[in-house]
């Protein structure tokens, strides 16, 4: 991986990726790269379109499960100040891809922005919100955006509206791009109010969801016109085992992991959960953790 020292930015060999997920499991990463800005990201990106090697870009580490092999290529982590960079004009806010969704969100309504709200509770980084159309049943943080800046792995930039953005239900059009910055468009309100809302979800959210444990927040998508949740709890589910994972008692579409988890744990488990609901219900889960 000697061709990531041709890009300015801090380089990490077999760099341990549990310390980075919300699970806290999975094996190293062959190499994790911190670039220094934008032209050091479209480089590597590039080069490694060339070398054929795989490049993963690591958000905030809460959707994601890494195997216990690990992931034999580069993560791309944004965390240098230029693509951490805020700047709020009026009802209008920019925040940069490797930005953390949620303190953003807590300072905006704390200054009466309103829109975010809804993101209270959802760990993220910006980028990985914008890419999966972070929500829940308060709202999605497509519903803000205004406009996208993706760089494709040609290391070219393009800017898309809401619209060019493709938002559905936890997808985008984002896909293998790397969201940039996005700009959102907020509506001025009274701070305490504002703060108040946010308050409210936050906290109902850690009533209902096991926010304190080690999770990777919900492991399926919602199918139609149905809650993956209920169907799980439905089936009986909570509180299945396997090794050190189980399904949270709070919440079913949550699974948990104690000291001495596996990745393996994890994932032998979201079988039993597909085959179980399959059986019992006739309904295919589709996972909505991205798998390393």
């Amino acid at each position: 991986m000697d061709w990531l020292k041709d890009f300015a930015g801090r380089i990490e060999a077999d760099a341990p990726l549990s310390r980075l997920t919300w699970f806290r499991l999975g094996g190293p990463a062959r190499c994790l790269f911190h670039p220094h800005d934008a032209d050091a990201l479209a480089g590597a990106l590039r080069r490694g379109r060339e070398e054929s090697v795989p490049v993963n870009v690591l958000g905030c580490g809460a959707n994601i499960l890494v195997r216990d092999d690990g992931f034999d290529g580069v993560v791309v982590r944004l965390d240098e100040p230029a693509f951490r960079e805020v700047s709020v004009e009026g009802e209008s806010v920019r925040a940069g891809g490797g930005v953390d969704m949620m303190p953003l969100s807590r300072g905006l309504s704390a200054k009466g922005l309103s829109g975010l709200e809804p993101m209270a509770g959802i760990p993220s980084s910006i980028g990985g919100a914008v890419r999966m159309n972070a929500g829940g049943r308060y709202g999605e943080i497509a519903d803000v955006v205004e406009k996208v800046a993706v760089m494709n792995r040609d290391g070219s930039v393009e800017e898309w509206s809401r619209e060019q953005a493709g938002f559905g239900y936890r997808r985008s059009a984002v896909g293998d791009r790397v969201v940039l910055w996005a700009r959102f468009k907020l509506k001025e309100d009274d701070p305490r109010q504002v703060s108040q809302t946010y308050d409210e979800i936050f906290d109902q959210k850690m009533e209902t969801q096991p926010l304190g444990d080690a999770s990777a927040g919900c492991i399926f998508k919602n199918p139609p016109d149905a809650s993956a949740g209920a169907l799980i709890d439905k089936a009986g589910l909570k509180g299945a085992t396997c090794g050190g994972a189980s399904v949270s008692h709070r919440h079913a579409n949550f699974i948990v992991t104690r000291q001495g988890a596996t990745a393996s744990d994890v994932l032998r488990l979201i079988d039993l959960i597909r085959e179980t609901v399959r059986e019992r219900w006739g309904t295919e889960l589709e996972t909505e953790i991205e798998i390393w």
